[in-house]
C-alpha cells in the first residue's frame, strides 16, 4: 500500500505536518487497522482551503467538456479499484460485499451522470433579455445571465454510505461538475476507504490536467469547524445527523459573509398507523416497516 495512506491531500500533494494520529477500525472486531491518519493542523486546513481557492478561477473557466472528461476519469478510476479495495470497505463498515460493489457502481454512475449533464449544456440556465431602447419611462439594457460555480465547497461525508455519499459522492460530483473545487473532510468511520478514493480522484485530476487544488482532503476531529469558517469556502455539502448539520448551518450563517449549507440531516421519519389500517392489515404493515428499517443492514435513510 502507498506510504501516503493517511496523509492529507492539499494542492495536489500529500501533507502530514501534524502530530495527532487517528486510527480506523475493523467494524466487526474493533481491531485497529494498520494505517495512521494524521489530523490536519490549522495551517493545513488553511492551506487546503486556499489551494481550492487558487484552483477555482482556472477550473471554473474550463469548458464543460473538459470538466466532463475529468468526471468520467474519476468514474473509471473508481471502477478500477479492485477486490482488495472492496474488502477494505467491507472491513471498515461491516457492510456486505455485494452492497459495496453495488454502491461503487452507483458512485461511478453519479459521476458519469453529471458528465452527461455537462455535455448537454442546459445546466447553464442561460437567459437573454434583449435591449429595449425605446421602452418608457426608461430603456432596458441588454441583459445576459447564466449560472457559474459559487467557489470552493467543503464536503462532509456520511457514515452510512462510504462511497455514494462520501469522498466521491453526490456532493463532490455536483460541486466538481459546477466548476467548484472541493475540500473534503473524511469521515472518521471509514478513513482507509476515503484515502483510496481520494487517491483515485487525484489520479484522475493528474491524467486530465486539472488545476492542482481541484480536490483536497483532510482528516481529523474539529477540523470541520475551521473549514466552514474559512473565508475561502463558499458553500458546504453535508450528509449526517440533525445535530451535526445544524451546527454547520449555524457556523455558516454566523460568518461575516454567510454561505449556503446543502444538508441532508437525520432519517427519523414519522409513521402514522390508523386503527382501521392496523386491524385490516397490521401484520403486513409491521413486516413492511421492519423491512424498511433493516434494509441495507439498517443503513438506509428510511
Amino acid at each position: 500500500m502507498p506510504a501516503t495512506i493517511g496523509h492529507n491531500i492539499i494542492g495536489g500533494a500529500y501533507s502530514a505536518a501534524g502530530s495527532v494520529v487517528h486510527k480506523s477500525h475493523d467494524a466487526t472486531t474493533g481491531e485497529a487497522l494498520s494505517y495512521d491518519f494524521i489530523q490536519a493542523t490549522p495551517e493545513e486546513v488553511d492551506a487546503a482551503a486556499k489551494a481550492a481557492a487558487a484552483a477555482y478561477p482556472a477550473y471554473r473557466s474550463l469548458s464543460a467538456e473538459k470538466r466532463a472528461v475529468f468526471l468520467d476519469a474519476i468514474a473509471d478510476e473508481l471502477d478500477a479499484l479492485g477486490d482488495d479495495f472492496v474488502a477494505t470497505v467491507t472491513r471498515e463498515t461491516a457492510l456486505p460485499t455485494a452492497r459495496i460493489q453495488g454502491e461503487r457502481g452507483r458512485t461511478s454512475g453519479q459521476m458519469r451522470l453529471f458528465a452527461k449533464v455537462l455535455r448537454r449544456g442546459d445546466f447553464y440556465g442561460a437567459r437573454i433579455d434583449r435591449a429595449l431602447p425605446d421602452r418608457q419611462p426608461l430603456p432596458r439594457p441588454d441583459l445576459r445571465q447564466y449560472r457559474i460555480g459559487l467557489g470552493p465547497v467543503a464536503v462532509f461525508g456520511a457514515s452510512n454510505f462510504p462511497l455514494a455519499f462520501s469522498t466521491a459522492g453526490g456532493d463532490t460530483a455536483a460541486a466538481l461538475a459546477a466548476g467548484c473545487p472541493v475540500v473534503f473532510k473524511a469521515h472518521s468511520g471509514h478513513m482507509t476507504t476515503a484515502a483510496h478514493v481520494g487517491e483515485a480522484i487525484l489520479r484522475a485530476a493528474e491524467k486530465t490536467g486539472m488545476p492542482k487544488g481541484v480536490f483536497n482532503m483532510i482528516y481529523g476531529s474539529g477540523v470541520g469547524e475551521a473549514l466552514v469558517k474559512h473565508p475561502a469556502i463558499q458553500a458546504v455539502g453535508f450528509t449526517g445527523s440533525l445535530k451535526g448539520g445544524r451546527a454547520l448551518c449555524d457556523m455558516a450563517a454566523a460568518r461575516p459573509q454567510p454561505i449556503p449549507v446543502f444538508a441532508e440531516m437525520s432519517s427519523i421519519n414519522p409513521v402514522i398507523l390508523l386503527p382501521e389500517a392496523a386491524k385490516a392489515r397490521g401484520e403486513k404493515i409491521a413486516g413492511e416497516l421492519a423491512g424498511s428499517v433493516v434494509m441495507g443492514c439498517g443503513q438506509f435513510c428510511t
